[in-house]
């Protein structure tokens, strides 16, 4: 027991805060477990209330904040994520606007005890604007309600906790091997990404300048980016036409009998211009018709000078945003 105590007083704070700033990012990782494991440990004198209390708070709005600022820089893109296993992605993501629109406030307070938008309600709020007092505010209520009640409960049943954990020694031995099978997800997510790459590969790419010699030919080009219409500031290639890349055989959409056609999207690696790429082959089949992705999507066609050119207002989706 006596090494157990030394664990606590040299590694329990520290533990405790990775556990919970990971959770809030998104990691899954047990942080309400932990927190009930601490409340224990201060029951029975290994930790100090106060520690643990303030320790996971600033931990939790450390990771909640981070996000509300991803969700501020990286717009409705997350939406977009969040809605792709929809059956209507964009009336998804509509819906979603919508319902955080009218619950944000109180749902920032309850969030975390949610699964599913515990970690997506900080970045929603920064997604819909919502003031950054406004969110610091109401989200240090939500991490005091959320860490204070796990905490309580661990304080009133350490000694069933004890029982059933086996002492803290042994969570520690469980949340190593949540830790690896962490790590090795993350690999073979890494692996999955080079495998998916190499697939993708073999769709054709062309650089920007090329692509805009093409089109000054009269090749058409098409804008399959799944969540580029939500920003009323929102930019697209000159030329360009919306092809919704979520109903691509419900879209309508004019294409040549011959020659090329190129997409083009905003997101990693070209993944939605693949996608496209490949299915817009698989319906031209038989058509002398070669559908090419634009390398680097509209950044790297920005960065290469080319002309660009407002999306037209009736293209751009509505959605509320906070005061």
């Amino acid at each position: 027991m006596g090494s157990l105590n030394t664990a606590l007083m040299q590694h329990g704070y520290v533990i405790l805060a990775a556990i919970v700033l990971l959770e809030a990012i998104g990691i899954p990782v047990p942080a309400a477990v932990a927190l009930l494991i601490a409340g224990g440990a201060v029951a029975r004198g290994m930790l100090q209330a106060q520690y643990v209390l303030g320790i996971a708070v600033f931990a939790m709005l450390a990771g909640d904040t981070l996000m509300f600022f991803l969700g501020r820089y990286t717009g409705w893109w997350l939406l977009g994520l969040l809605c792709r296993v929809s059956l209507n992605p964009e009336a998804c993501i509509l819906r979603s606007a919508d319902s955080f629109y009218r619950r944000g406030r109180t749902l920032l307070v309850v969030a975390k005890f949610i699964p599913g938008i515990n970690t997506m309600a900080p970045p929603l709020a920064g997604s819909m604007n919502m003031r950054t007092l406004t969110f610091l505010r109401l989200d240090l209520a939500g991490a005091l309600l959320y860490v204070g009640s796990y905490l309580v409960v661990g304080y009133v049943f350490s000694g069933a906790l004890e029982v059933v954990t086996r002492g803290y020694d042994s969570a520690g031995r469980v949340i190593g091997w949540i830790v690896l099978a962490l790590v090795i997800a993350y690999l073979l997510f890494r692996v999955w990404l080079w495998v998916k790459g190499r697939a993708l590969s073999a769709v054709p790419f062309a650089h920007p300048e090329e692509a805009a010699r093409e089109l000054a030919t009269g090749a058409p080009v098409y804008d399959v980016r799944s969540h580029g219409y939500f920003d009323p500031k929102a930019t697209r290639i000159q030329g360009s036409r919306r092809l919704d890349p979520n109903a691509l055989h419900q879209s309508g959409a004019e294409m040549p009998e011959a020659g090329k056609v190129f997409v083009y999207c905003t997101c990693v690696r070209q993944a939605t211009s693949a996608k496209v790429a490949r299915e817009l082959q698989k319906m031209l089949l038989g058509k002398n018709v070669r559908v090419t992705v634009i390398q680097g999507g509209l950044s790297a066609w920005v960065k290469a000078g080319l002309p660009v050119e407002d999306v037209p207002p009736e293209e751009v989706a509505n959605l509320p945003v906070f005061d």
